[in-house]
């Protein structure tokens, strides 16, 4: 991406200038990932303290956008980041008897990542887009009107604590201009005096900016006055060529066998094989730490589909650190094949483990699903969807710790907004633990890995799938989909309690809004009596409440035990 600015400020008839502006345009790679953000801020005069609130959003968002994780999206970095200045400068206000005296400002922020432009919105700030000579809005001004000329902000950043910003994302094309005014600027000046500035003034943005504010004051603006131009010179877009040469600058590895030598790696022996991979364990030659490389098989060296899926799968366990996630370690040598190395487990599969323990104790089963579950939410802060949990996905280790192993199939918010000419199949995941909506060609989202860890759980207790697998196929329609029918898992087990049933069946409901938002939920019904999930509304005192049940039956025993003994005693 390459860009060009343009930028100009005036306090015009006003002691000081309360507007702030400002652009960061990274390096690669943050460039790639992050991509370049502008933005404008405008003091709310009548807050005592308008110049700063304006200086510290834009300063806050320019700085702490970019220290967000590549892996989220940018709405969500931006939005988190917007939520958190608003409260802070709204806590600046606390205390005061008049919030006017806190720090209020309004503020626009354009995101431009890859082939996309990003807009965040809060006041009158403005934000507009010139394009083959027509100037148009991004931005709409956020006023409440109480006379012909008389208009109040109805948002601003730091004004209350709920923050409502207009947010919306355009495609970018090389050439489009991005028009940046407060409302000193674009108050006295119509949309066609300032696409008709720009004209006579580009390719000088700097000049255009300049004689941009100096028509807004001789028109008569009151208020500061700020113009920011960015222009779009060059896209970030590979051409299918390109992508593949950059996919293949390392060659895939031959097939290596025990006693073989990869960079600094001595191979051990094959761990596994698949018709994508292969496992080898390896013996680094400089620490004498065992590990395990991960290799792509060489019938997909040709494949860039496949070999992206490789390379995103070291990128996401690189940024992933949890005691129930198995770790991706950073390449001690300088690599001259494509390969992953891994962290060394020892244990087993939990498809392994559960064919040890066909019927493992409802607490057993739990504390599992607990691991397993909080290692999945470390995936989902980072705006990532594993998409493909299954028991042969999870390892679990002799002390019982249970990690989640395969990262191939995770999908990575942040990276999914950055265009490719690589083709990218949103199908993933296996037959039986894949949510229906993937089965439908919908997008995934945190329930759809919630309905796989329902599965998980649902097999573990059963040995069996809530589901006929033969009822999820692709192909089918959404109707069908809709109405699959559950198996309870009391069939197999009539002594788990009614509420865990109702748990599972809720978590891998075929509806993803009818399931589980979060996995603490799920957690805390597999352990609470949850009512709603009993039938006829009415559950056992031990199930819904086993400590005031031994409570309530040690009193009833001990008052017999002293009825007796008085009885005893008469005689």
């Amino acid at each position: 991406m390459r860009l060009s600015l343009g930028q100009f400020s005036d306090a015009g008839i006003k002691p000081v200038n309360e507007d702030c502006y400002g652009v960061l345009v990274p390096d690669p790679p943050l460039l790639d990932s992050k991509g370049a953000a502008a933005v404008i801020a405008d003091g709310m005069s009548s807050s005592e303290h308008a110049r700063l609130a304006a200086e510290y959003a834009v300063k806050g968002f320019l700085c702490d956008y970019f220290s967000t994780p590549e892996s989220w999206t940018v709405k969500t970095s931006a939005e988190k980041v917007l939520t958190a200045l608003n409260r802070w400068l709204h806590a600046q206000g606390l205390g005061q008897r008049e919030a006017a005296r806190g720090l209020v400002t309004t503020f626009s922020a354009l995101v431009l990542k890859s082939t996309t432009a990003y807009v965040f919105h809060i006041g009158d700030t403005r934000i507009a887009l010139l394009r083959d000579g027509t100037l148009e809005p991004l931005t709409r001004d956020h006023h409440v009107w109480a006379g012909a000329d008389r208009a109040y902000l109805s948002r601003a950043l730091g004004i209350d604590l709920h923050l409502d910003i207009d947010y919306r994302a355009l495609p970018v094309e090389s050439g489009d201009l991005f028009v940046f005014t407060s409302d000193g600027v674009h108050g006295w000046l119509s949309p066609a005096e300032i696409r008709h500035l720009i004209a006579l003034y580009a390719p000088n943005l700097e000049l255009a900016c300049a004689n941009i504010v100096g028509a807004a004051r001789a028109a008569g603006s009151t208020d500061n006055l700020t113009c920011q131009l960015l222009r779009v010179d060059a896209l970030p877009l590979d051409d299918a060529d390109t992508a593949f040469r950059r996919l293949t600058e390392l060659p895939v590895p031959p097939p290596l066998e025990p006693g073989m030598r990869l960079d600094g790696y001595r191979i051990l022996r094959e761990l596994h094989a698949s018709p994508s991979s292969q496992l080898y364990l390896a013996l680094d030659g400089t620490s004498g730490t065992t590990v395990v490389l991960k290799t792509p098989s060489v019938n997909l060296a040709d494949d860039p589909a496949w070999l992206e899926r490789f390379h995103h799968e070291e990128w996401v366990g690189r940024r992933l650190s949890h005691p129930h996630v198995m770790r991706v370690l950073e390449p001690l040598y300088q690599r001259r094949f494509l390969y992953t190395v891994l962290e060394y487990l020892e244990g087993r599969t939990l498809r392994e483990w559960m064919a040890e323990h066909p019927r493992p104790a409802l607490g057993e089963a739990r504390r599992i699903i607990e691991q397993i579950a909080r290692g999945l939410r470390v995936f989902h802060r980072l705006d990532m969807l594993h998409r493909d949990l299954k028991p042969e996905n999870i390892h679990v280790d002799r002390f019982g710790t249970a990690r989640i192993i395969d990262f191939g199939s995770v999908k990575i918010g942040g990276i999914e907004e950055i265009a490719s000419p690589v083709e990218r199949s949103e199908l993933a995941g296996t037959r039986g633990y894949t949510a229906p909506e993937y089965l439908l060609g919908e997008p995934g989202t945190p329930r759809s890995d919630l309905y796989s860890l329902g599965v998980i759980a649902y097999e573990l207790l059963t040995g069996s799938l809530p589901y006929d697998e033969a009822q999820l196929r692709p192909g089918r329609s959404a109707k069908a989909l809709r109405t699959l029918c559950y198996r309870s898992v009391r069939q197999y087990r009539p002594e788990l309690p009614a509420w865990v049933d109702g748990a599972l069946e809720k978590a891998v409901h075929p509806n993803p809004q009818c399931r589980y938002a979060v996995e603490t939920e799920l957690l805390h019904d597999l352990a609470h009596p949850n009512m709603a999930f009993v039938e006829s509304g009415r559950v056992s005192l031990l199930e819904r409440d086993s400590l005031r049940f031994w409570r309530g039956l040690s009193l009833v025993l001990g008052l017999l035990v002293g009825v007796l003994l008085y009885c005893l005693h008469r005689v």
